[in-house]
């Protein structure tokens, strides 16, 4: 009766660690790859857009195209912080982001969205900034893994996530 006891828990064993371990390895070793995949695409994305002064709805489009591949669906925000100048006129008001005699006000995801799909374009200008910020919004399945052997995966939590920052060069006009 022993010897069966111990033929089934090595039978358990060895069946987690011949198929649950590499397993668990390789969707890891895939969100490693997305995460790669992601990052790339946004710090491309947002190159172009501030390199050409533009956002345009092509490289939008080819954009979420190449995320949408990745076979994750994502949250993109957007938001192009953009230079309000007043040559001749000195700031009194202490509020907004405020460098020199230049304030920022920001443009998100719904009204840059809004003027691709009227305009085609969003144009900026030199000097303003654009940031992107891209997560996944379903579970990997190294997520749903590791929910269920450890049983540490909260609701609220993302696997592949990218972000990235850059200032316009030229305008876009």
């Amino acid at each position: 009766m022993s010897d069966s006891l111990i033929l089934i828990i090595a039978i358990v064993v060895a069946a987690i660690l011949m198929f649950i371990v590499p397993l668990m390895s390789i969707s890891e070793r895939n969100d490693d790859i997305m995460q790669l995949a992601v990052q790339t695409a946004t710090s491309e994305f947002v190159e172009t857009a501030t390199t050409k002064g533009k956002i345009t709805e092509a490289d939008y489009s080819a954009f979420v195209q190449t995320l949408g591949a990745t076979g994750n669906t994502y949250s993109i925000e957007m938001e192009a912080q953009i230079i309000d100048e007043n040559f001749g006129k000195k700031q009194t008001s202490t509020s907004g982001n405020l460098i020199g005699e230049n304030s920022y006000y920001s443009v998100y995801t719904s009204t840059i969205e809004k003027s691709l799909g009227e305009n085609k374009e969003y144009d900026l200008k030199q000097g303003d900034n654009f940031t992107v910020t891209v997560k996944n919004t379903n579970k990997t399945i190294a997520q749903l893994l590791r929910g269920f052997f450890y049983t540490v995966a909260g609701n609220d939590t993302y696997q592949v996530a990218a972000s990235y920052s850059s200032t316009v060069t030229s305008n876009g006009n």
